[in-house]
């Protein structure tokens, strides 16, 4: 057998780690962080337990990996739903829409998410956080913000205090409450979005995430060793 070409290889590494991705979105929404283990996750995904370490330096690495695409992969199907607009405010209003509707959605997920992030650990810098980041950045400057630098953090913020809120054990406030005052803040009306009363805020809810993550079929190779 020919050996495999090296796109080849670097696809199947590819969607090896996307498989782990979505096997920690899938155990922790399920079973909650500490109920899920690595030897869990690969399993889920069909990996070796040692392909685990190979891509994450432990668990909440993996973790935080995968809620950040997540998070990119719903704010990214927001942004470009159609009808597809490139009006700042109604661009603004797509945004609160779909973080808040994974908290509303993945209440177990995202709780354990932002438990997570207070740990002596804290937040972890990796590639999906750098494309959410960039989505909200861009966000901010097409709403119209004069200085960018300062605007973004303040939403980032913000969108984490509403999650944060909405998710407190025992007092938890109502979405809609915390959408209005983000839409108050940022001059928003409200049938920009998705309101509440037409269904639901962003997040689909589904248990369906294969479209957040590419772990389709690996690629075929022809008897030079090349992807078909």
């Amino acid at each position: 057998m020919s050996p495999r070409s090296a796109s080849v290889n670097e696809e199947l590494r590819r969607r090896s780690r996307e498989r782990l991705l979505q096997a920690a979105v899938e155990l922790v929404s399920e079973r909650g962080y500490d109920a899920t283990t690595l030897g869990d996750i690969a399993d889920r995904a069909g990996s070796a337990r040692g392909l685990v370490s190979y891509y994450f330096p432990g668990k909440r690495q993996l973790v935080q990996s995968a809620v950040h695409r997540l998070m990119h992969r719903t704010l990214e199907e927001a942004l470009e739903r159609e009808p597809c607009t490139e009006d700042g405010r109604e661009r603004m209003a797509r945004a609160i829409d779909a973080i808040l509707g994974l908290a509303r959605d993945r209440p177990v997920l995202m709780r354990q998410h932002m438990a997570g992030i207070l740990q002596a650990e804290g937040f972890m810098q990796c590639p999906e956080q750098r494309r959410l980041a960039e989505l909200l950045r861009d966000t901010m400057a097409r709403h119209g913000s004069p200085d960018v630098d300062s605007d973004y953090p303040m939403m980032r913020a913000l969108l984490m205090g509403a999650v944060y809120a909405a998710l407190v054990p025992g007092v938890p406030m109502p979405v809609p409450v915390l959408r209005a005052e983000l839409f108050k803040r940022y001059r928003l009306d409200w049938e920009l979005g998705l309101p509440p009363e037409t269904g639901a805020c962003g997040g689909r809810g589904d248990k369906d995430l294969s479209r957040f993550f590419a772990t389709g079929a690996a690629p075929e190779c022809d008897p030079r060793g090349q992807s078909k």
